[in-house]
């Protein structure tokens, strides 16, 4: 768990993920 939250932090430095970051969040909780 906390490696995936770790490597996604990486990716989440350019500014596009900065927008799909609330998407992701919440594709993790319908996927849990």
């Amino acid at each position: 768990m906390g490696s995936l939250i770790k490597k996604r932090r990486k990716r989440m430095r350019k500014k596009k993920y900065r927008k799909m970051r609330r998407r992701t969040r919440f594709q993790r909780r319908r996927g849990r």
